[in-house]
Formats: structure tokens, C-alpha cells, sequence
């Protein structure tokens, strides 16, 4: 799968995905919701759950990441309008 955004314009080193976050964001079917964020929170994801020092941490950031694809207007935490979803998904 391509990227759908570009990553051009990132004020930092761009991140490359895990095989096991993607594993995770396929087994959870959100890869298509990841890919349709920006460039920017696609890749402070993955710095976020690569800076994770223990396994149980790294984990709950991935599950974290899953949650707030699958709810959608949801960016670390945080309100993302354009992210809300309109389906009944």
C-alpha cells in the first residue's frame, strides 16, 4: 500500500513503520484509517511508540494509537475534527 499523504513538508526525521504496528493496524482493520491522517500524526505515532523503553509500554501505545483510529476525532488524546468519523463503522 502507498502512502495516501505526503511527507514532504515534515519538520522531523521521518519515521518508517514497524512490522509489527503494521501487523497490528491490519489486524485491526485501521490501516486505511492511519493512512488517511497527515503526514505529521502518522509519523508522531511511530516516534511515540518507538520511544517506548518497555515491551508493556510500547504495547499500550500501539493499542492506544488502534483506539483512536477506530473512534476517530481522536489525536493523542486530543480532539482532531477532521478525523470524526460520519459512517456507522
Amino acid at each position: 500500500m502507498t502512502d495516501d499523504v505526503s511527507f514532504d513538508n515534515l519538520q522531523r526525521d521521518r519515521q518508517s513503520m514497524p512490522a509489527d504496528v503494521l501487523a497490528e493496524l491490519q489486524a485491526a482493520d485501521v490501516e486505511a484509517d492511519y493512512r488517511a491522517r497527515p503526514a505529521y500524526q502518522q509519523n508522531d505515532y511511530l516516534a511515540w511508540i518507538g520511544r517506548a523503553q518497555r515491551p508493556e509500554t510500547r504495547a499500550k501505545r500501539i493499542e492506544q494509537m488502534i483506539e483512536e483510529l477506530r473512534e476517530g476525532g481522536v489525536y493523542m488524546g486530543m480532539d482532531h475534527a477532521p478525523s470524526r468519523r460520519t459512517d456507522d463503522r
